[in-house]
Parts: structure tokens; sequence; C-alpha cells
């Protein structure tokens, strides 16, 4: 089991950057990635970045390529996103989650942290 908890939303003016957290606790050790999903109002639950847990590999949805920047520091067992550049249209909340195995859906979420890009 794992439990995560993601903190550094709020209010940012578009173009400025912001630094989200993921705080993962429980058997962290079995953790295959850890990935950020965003859900705007009236939409649907979209992917945004992960990070395999143990040798770092990145993968990441194209609005966010070359602006977000996902990364962990496993030693303080917490995930990251930087997100730089940003736009009215990344206003959402953030979900971080964690997958157990290589493939396939995630299996843990965290609670949310808005972000909210003012134009």
């Amino acid at each position: 089991q794992v439990q995560l908890v993601e903190s550094g939303g709020g209010l940012v003016q578009a173009g400025g950057s912001l630094r989200l957290s993921c705080a993962a606790s429980g058997r962290t050790f079995s953790m295959n990635s850890m990935g950020w999903f965003r859900q705007a109002p009236g939409k649907e639950r979209e992917f945004v970045a992960r990070i395999r847990w143990s040798g770092g590999s990145t993968y990441y949805a194209d609005s966010a390529k070359g602006r977000f920047i996902i990364s962990r520091d496993g030693a303080k067992n917490t995930g990251y996103l930087q997100m730089n550049s940003l736009k009215s249209e990344d206003t959402a909340v953030y979900y971080c989650a964690a997958r157990m195995t290589p493939n396939g859906g995630y299996d843990y979420w965290g609670q949310g942290t808005q972000v909210t890009v003012s134009s």
C-alpha cells in the first residue's frame, strides 16, 4: 500500500512557474512509477507525465513537453512536477499517482492540488 499527498498548488500568473510535490509513504520501495495527471472542470482526467522510480526514465504528454519537468528524490520518497511557462489552459486539479507494475493502470492516487493560472 502507498499513500500519496500532493502539495505546492496555488495561483500563478501566465508565464510563471510552479513546483508540485508528491510525498509518498508506505511500500514506496515497490513503486514502479509515479505519474502526474490533471483534471479541469467539465473535462476528463488527462495524463501529464510519469517517471520510473528506479532509473528515472521520463515520459510526457505533448501538452507538457518542453515546459514541465518530472523528477523524484528517492531518499525523501518524494516526486516533483516543475511547471514552467504556465498557460491558462494548465488550470486544473493536479493528482499524483503510483503504479506498482511496469504496465497497466495506476494503483494509488493522491487527493489532488489546485493549480490556477491567471492571464
